[in-house]
């Protein structure tokens, strides 16, 4: 029980807010009696509620305010619709009573920010989807609102402690799978990395645990390395005139983790765990110039790797930022990536798109966002009504790694990587798109699906007798060529639907199989279409025929679900055709498993993912696809999962391991090191003899010294796994050891 101290509390929510308005300072009068009136409408809102921690609720908008006030750099309006973002969701008061009191801007943004109960049939499969589609939608009126709701995620997630398991993995995934990108494709690099490391805190806790003890553990040795490094820089710039800061920043646990997952090596073999900062603070007109001479002194003292050099001075990130990176060869022998910006700069990469507005006028520092905005606008009104899939979609927009191409004319297009002929081709205009066929690349001629790089010239060929195919589906990586190309197609299509319809209908007649709408949707899952249009258009092209329909028909029969496909001979209430487990991409092992495994539906079955292949004590969460199905069990920290808790996040339970039974589960581990004779024989004496597991497959393969493996074994829990890891690591030649799914 939380004991109230109400004169305590009191003095707490006036210190909040003094210092709200202390790191806000506001310039007017009436900014600040504007800013007192929400904060009192917000008090009274909120005065009987309590957060989940038993604080009062008041604290979260002050907190939210503070944060677009402090880390984002945000004005007036947006400070007074943080103070009131949940006034109209949560209270009596209604948008009519904020218009009446702030007008309509503020209600506006209200309006983008809360989340209107009961506007979504819960049958959908995705309520937070639709919710962030509705967010974004107000893109197309005012990006404050994006903003206010990136601190509100934030602040959620500082204080996620407080909230039940189950909550805690929702709210984190979501934040890795939407939030977190959407942050960094903003230019909001700080809040970008609190939120992925935040988010790992309760996805992966184990890692993000470890890697910290790691970090805190070599602290001392990093600072004496750093100081003794950038100490002859500090002196030449120093000498030279400059007034600048330099510093060495410690980089997120998040992204050490991603580093050591793809180079698959441990913490220790991580040497840029860190990067120095060097920020120059130069007149507009100079601070190209000032950053180009910091480097040249940096690398007169220091070897540069110069594959390694990123210029986004010259031309800035999509986002905003600007800034020179380069790595340098430091006196230990390590790799020291250093970053130069000016103080503008610096001021766009930690706050982003908000600390645009300040230099506008001067510098058409956010053209390419602004363009950004633009296309995302377009995909939300060119969109479908599937949410899943637009979100699936427009995710992809959120990422940095881009490439910047030129028209004939000379005029800069930026696409993301891997982008085609015909991403280009669509990125000007739908109808080249539809009508591409191929393309000069400086002056080459190259297919639709050739792949640009940084920097090339396209001409884009067309033809009037050309038109979008399915496997245009392919060869875009862009939300506007897919849109185009799935609308096109769709179009062309439906005009086969009626003669594809009756072909359908004629061979379930000749199976005996009756044409009821859900028997139909069943043959569509069967067949591995994506919709009913597909199918009907399959079959209208004879790409499928009765065989296929027979042999549906077979399969239902042999899973015991026939009797109702068929035309009934005494009424009996229909069921749902069971998917089999392998269309699913889940392993079958579902009446052992329901022995392993304790969740909130009891009498359900439970089936291991095959994408991450969960065994007893990893942390799991489960899916509930469909009453009829069994519940499919992920490892919290997969990236299917993360993107299911985030589409799916009702629909997920959280289920807990039991020691009712003894089972073994199927995974895998990779080995690398160094070849010797009876590497092999002591790798499968570890596995078998000393912790007497099975091996279910084995590859080794040696190349010049170096050797790789890849094991599947049956182990029965995630302790046993972990010291097969660690006594793999022992053994001599063998120096890097990883859990693979």
């Amino acid at each position: 029980m939380y004991n109230v101290d109400s004169e305590a509390e009191k003095k707490e929510i006036l210190r909040r807010y003094r210092y709200l308005m202390k790191v806000w300072l506001p310039k007017k009068e009436e900014d600040r009696k504007m800013t007192r009136k929400a904060f009192n409408m917000a008090l009274e809102a909120h005065k009987d509620m309590r957060r989940q921690s038993g604080e009062p609720y008041i604290y979260h908008p002050l907190e939210v305010a503070i944060i677009c006030a402090q880390e984002i750099g945000l004005g007036t309006t947006s400070i007074v619709c943080a103070l009131l973002h949940d006034v109209v969701e949560d209270t009596e008061f209604t948008l009519e009573d904020i218009r009446g009191l702030f007008g309509d801007k503020v209600a506006s943004i209200i309006d983008g920010l809360t989340k209107i109960k009961g506007i979504f049939d819960q049958k959908t499969a995705s309520i937070q989807a639709e919710n962030f589609r509705k967010i974004l939608l107000t893109l197309s009126d005012d990006v404050r609102v994006i903003l206010i709701k990136l601190a509100d995620r934030l602040h959620n997630l500082r204080t996620l402690e407080m909230l039940p398991d189950q909550k805690r993995l929702k709210v984190a995934s979501e934040t890795i799978y939407l939030y977190a990108p959407l942050a960094h494709r903003l230019g909001l690099h700080a809040i970008k990395t609190e939120m992925e490391d935040l988010a790992m805190k309760y996805t992966d806790p184990e890692i993000f645990e470890s890697i910290s003890n790691k970090l805190k553990e070599s602290e001392q040795e990093r600072i004496r390395f750093i100081n003794k490094f950038i100490n002859p820089i500090r002196q030449s710039m120093t000498d030279q005139g400059f007034n600048f800061s330099i510093s060495g920043r410690e980089k997120s646990i998040a992204s050490i983790w991603e580093k050591m997952k793809n180079k698959e090596v441990p913490f220790e073999e991580i040497f840029d765990v860190f990067a120095i900062r060097i920020i120059i603070d130069s007149p507009l007109e100079s601070e190209k110039a000032d950053c180009w001479t910091a480097y040249s002194i940096i690398t007169d003292i220091y070897r540069p790797n110069m594959e390694r050099l990123r210029d986004w001075i010259s031309i800035p990130k999509a986002n905003g930022y600007e800034a020179l990176h380069t790595t340098v060869m430091s006196h230990t022998g390590q790799w020291v990536e250093i970053q130069i910006r000016s103080k503008r700069m610096d001021e766009i990469a930690e706050k982003g798109y908000a600390a645009h507005w300040k230099y506008k006028d001067t510098i058409k520092v956010s053209s390419q966002l602004d363009r950004w905005l633009d296309r995302i606008k377009e995909m939300l009104d060119s969109s479908d009504d599937n949410a899943l899939a637009f979100i699936d979609d427009i995710k992809g927009y959120f990422f940095l790694d881009e490439i910047s191409v030129f028209t004939p004319q000379g005029e800069l297009r930026t696409l993301p990587a891997n982008s085609s002929v015909l991403d280009f081709a669509y990125a000007i205009h739908s109808e080249i798109g539809n009508t591409c066929i191929g393309a000069k690349v400086d002056k080459k001629l190259v297919p639709i699906n050739a792949q640009l790089k940084n920097g090339q010239q396209v001409e884009i060929l067309t033809s009037s007798r050309q038109s979008p195919r399915d496997e245009w589906l392919d060869y875009v990586v862009t939300t506007r060529a897919k849109g185009s190309i799935k609308q096109s197609v769709k179009e062309y299509k439906r005009k086969f639907r009626a003669e594809g319809q009756e072909k359908v209908m004629r061979w379930f007649e000749k199976n005996n199989l009756e044409t009821t709408p859900e028997n139909i949707k069943h043959f569509q899952v069967s067949t591995n279409f994506s919709s009913l249009t597909d199918l009907y258009y399959a079959a209208s092209q004879d790409k499928i025929g009765i065989k296929d329909v027979k042999a549906f028909a077979t399969a239902t029969m042999k899973s015991g679900w026939f009797n109702f496909l068929t035309k009934p001979v005494t009424k009996t209430k229909p069921k749902e055709v069971v998917i089999p487990a392998k269309e699913r991409g889940i392993s079958a092992k579902s009446s052992a498993l329901a022995g392993s495994l304790e969740g909130t539906q009891s009498g359900r079955g439970f089936e291991v993912a095959l994408c991450c292949n969960p065994i007893p004590g990893d942390d799991v969460t489960g899916l509930v696809a469909s009453e009829q199905l069994p519940i499919q069990i992920h490892r919290t920290n997969c990236p299917r999962a993360i993107e299911l808790m985030s589409s799916f996040g009702n629909k997920m339970i959280k289920v807990n391991w039991t020691n009712r039974e003894s089972i073994s589960f199927v995974t895998g581990i990779r080995i690398a090191g160094i070849d010797r004779m009876g590497m092999l024989s002591d790798i499968s004496r570890v596995i078998s003899s000393e912790l007497n597991l099975n091996i279910k497959s084995f590859s080794l393969k040696s190349d010049n010294g170096y050797t790789e493996g890849k094991v599947q074994l049956f182990v029965p829990d995630v302790n046993i796994l972990n010291r097969l890891l660690m006594n793999l690591r022992e053994i001599e030649g063998v120096r890097n050891v990883t859990r693979v799914d």
